[in-house]
């Protein structure tokens, strides 16, 4: 039975309420796409999510040991470095659900682990090599290599039900939506789960509570599991907007390609052991998806913003858990300062979120520049993916996205495509 002291209690307490944060910051992974394009109701959508999140948590604990036993060196590790590196995750989750973007949760996470562990232990403590391997490089690799698969699987959707009904095929799209958004919340249980199953292990290790190289004991697994159910049914409906309508305007076909690649780069990664970001994954599948069909436009002006969010969260996170770790070092009233302040910045900008209340009811309205549906020029990409495009095999293609191929066909029957 572990032995818990005060500081290991709260190390304990807080990472939970990072697995929380981490669950609605990222329920928009798997359920952005499902709830825009209607395939189901926000609330029902996140519960399922919520579901499925918990049981991915039981699937597997290779990412939670590239955590706990590797990015970082248990010897010389104290609560208290554990602590301030939550506080910096937690607090860029916030401020990053605030405006509404999609930052990772596991950046925000191991960047607060390695700028407390540097801040406590200096740089010696990181081990480099993988950091390199199993963060950084499928950081850049996840969302090329999942927008890639979803644009071509989408191309390949449309050319193969070109010919369909198209009330028939929305209909066959939404299904596999639903079950391809479920594989989504099954794999972010398997992968971000697991680093908070990861980091509180290494608080055990750090604080005498377990033996080093242990995996997680089972009621971290389970206590884990359930915060990141309640957060994701919580709903980070912002977050879920950008998602879903911010980056660009997804049709079912487009939404069950993109949650299918994303899905299978995320389920990949966890049987590697890598920690992968999630939110890089969908929000390349997402942008890959907006490329594949005709006509397609990916609001890029969004897309650069979270692109700098991505690049901001390793180091801002690393910057206000050294800072943290740096006063927790003055002893319990150190901490006892960290913690003040952790609750009363989240307080604050809990009540300034409620200057504007997102919520399941108006998640899908365009009264935000996020979400909001005007046209944006196309941009170097779009243009360049169109460029490579080959010609379209018919008349009916360019129209693929809106119009079924029989009524595009013959301009002269405009109304055949509402009599189908």
């Amino acid at each position: 039975m572990e032995s818990f002291s005060l500081i290991l209690a709260i190390v304990v307490v807080t990472a939970l309420a990072f697995d929380f944060t981490n669950g609605f910051h990222d329920t928009a992974n798997a359920m952005a796409t499902t709830i825009s394009t209607g395939a189901l109701k926000p609330k029902v959508a996140v519960a399922m999510s919520a579901v499925l999140n918990l049981v991915g948590a039981f699937l597997s604990v290779e990412v939670a040991n590239t955590i706990s036993k590797g990015l970082v060196d248990e010897a010389g590790i104290r609560p208290e470095v554990i602590f301030a590196a939550l506080v910096g995750a937690i607090l860029w989750n916030l401020l990053t659900w605030l405006v509404g973007l999609p930052s990772s949760s596991s950046h925000a996470l191991m960047g607060g682990l390695i700028g407390a562990t540097v801040a406590s232990a200096g740089f010696g403590a990181v081990h480099g090599d993988v950091l390199v391997t199993k963060v950084l490089i499928p950081a850049i690799a996840a969302p090329l290599v999942a927008g890639i698969a979803a644009m071509f699987a989408t191309r390949l959707t449309y050319r193969m039900g070109r010919n369909a009904d198209t009330k028939a095929s929305e209909k066959g799209y939404r299904a596999g939506q639903i079950a391809s958004a479920g594989l989504v919340s099954l794999a972010h249980g398997t992968n971000d789960a697991q680093k908070t199953m990861g980091i509180i292990t290494l608080a055990l290790v750090a604080g005498g509570a377990v033996a080093p190289d242990s995996d997680p004991p089972m009621w971290v697994i389970l206590s884990a599991g359930i915060a990141i159910a309640l957060g994701t049914y919580l709903g980070g409906w912002r977050i879920i907007r950008t998602m879903g309508k911010g980056l660009t305007d997804l049709q079912p076909q487009q939404g069950f390609a993109a949650q299918t690649s994303a899905a299978t780069v995320i389920l990949a990664s966890s049987h590697l052991g890598f920690s992968l970001s999630t939110t890089h994954s969908v929000s390349g599948s997402v942008m890959g998806a907006g490329l594949g069909r005709k006509g397609g436009v990916v609001r890029w002006s969004t897309a650069t913003r979270m692109f700098v969010a991505w690049g901001l969260t390793l180091p801002a996170a690393a910057l206000v858990a050294a800072i943290a770790e740096w006063v927790c070092g003055f002893g319990s009233w150190g901490t006892a300062v960290v913690a003040v302040f952790l609750v009363a910045s989240s307080a604050a900008i809990w009540k300034i979120s409620r200057r504007e209340i997102v919520d399941h009811t108006n998640v899908n309205d365009h009264d935000t520049p996020e979400a909001a549906p005007a046209e944006e020029p196309p941009g170097v990409v779009t243009q360049a993916i169109a460029a490579v495009t080959p010609p379209p095999a018919g008349p009916s293609e360019d129209l693929s996205a809106t119009i079924p191929a029989p009524a595009a066909a013959d301009p002269q029957a405009p109304s055949a495509a509402s009599t189908v």
